[in-house]
């Protein structure tokens, strides 16, 4: 097992994937001290992106509730980035540049709904956010993202909630809150992040697909315009509460999760000491 670096800095968690939910646990870490550096794809399809740190691949910084983060793509820029107190955000999915990074815990918090690489042996402390990895396998830690009792519940031993491809319940709705891609093509949003919408009304055109909010409410998410999406493809999101601030402030959701990753981190360093200790009193 690879060992800690302590004493020349604060334990550094390298997160995979930038999106809303990741960034929850960004936020929640950053504050709790830990150095945080993030990975992610070069082109995001983040839906809730003004409170995502992926934003900062095609914006260069982004802010989420007062923290920066910074598209960085070399090691000496990356450390720069953690000197000035900021969040880094490489753009490199496959974490091909692991040698740069030396995490003392490696998060993956993509999404996939599959693990896409991620090994126990990837660091000290090695946490799984959502289905599709097992604790003890691929993992130390799981952490569940499916709304309800269990949410952001630490599973130590198996996996969590398989993935039942429907959104959790908000205000009293699930699927109809999300708007999908009518067809292949260039998304253009025909509504903004913020903005009240009726059961109905156009909100955005996928190619010469028009798509049409399945409820009343707030566009809490919507995918930037230009991004070339496929039929079904998620690209917006509904909120029937009509909460402005909601859009801009990270959800209760990710907050639990990030909740749950911090949890993680403080029980695997208990974990290691003890294990090191009666490796010493053997």
């Amino acid at each position: 097992m690879k060992k800690f670096i302590e004493g020349e800095r604060p334990l550094r968690v390298l997160i995979k994937g930038a999106g809303d939910l990741a960034s929850g646990i960004a936020v929640r870490l950053y504050h709790s001290g830990f150095q945080v550096i993030m990975t992610e794809t070069g082109e995001p399809t983040t839906i809730r992106r003004y409170v995502a740190f992926s934003r900062a691949v095609y914006e260069s910084e982004a802010e989420v509730e007062g923290i920066i983060a910074k598209c960085v793509s070399t090691k000496e820029a990356l450390e720069s980035c953690l000197e000035q107190q900021k969040v880094p955000v490489i753009t490199d999915p496959t974490c091909v540049h692991m040698d740069w990074y030396q995490p003392d815990v490696e998060v993956d918090a993509i999404l996939a709904k599959k693990n896409l690489g991620t090994k126990l042996e990837d660091a000290p402390i090695v946490i799984g956010v959502g289905p599709g990895f097992t604790a003890g396998m691929d993992c130390h830690f799981v952490v569940e993202t499916k709304r309800g009792h269990d949410l952001g519940r630490v599973i130590t031993e198996g996996a969590a909630i398989p993935n039942t491809g429907v959104p959790g319940m908000i205000a009293g709705y699930a699927k109809e809150r999300l708007i999908c891609a009518s067809g292949e093509g260039r998304f253009e949003p025909k509504a903004e992040i913020g903005d009240c919408v009726e059961k109905g009304q156009l909100v955005a055109m996928c190619g010469k697909n028009p798509v049409y909010a399945q409820m009343s409410g707030m566009i809490r998410g919507m995918l930037p315009e230009g991004i070339v999406v496929s039929k079904g493809m998620k690209c917006g999101d509904i909120d029937a509460r009509r909460e402005y601030a909601y859009c801009f402030t990270i959800s209760d959701k990710a907050r639990a999760v990030g909740g749950g990753v911090l949890e993680a981190i403080l029980r695997g360093r208990k974990q290691i000491a003890e294990n090191r200790n009666r490796a010493l009193d053997a």
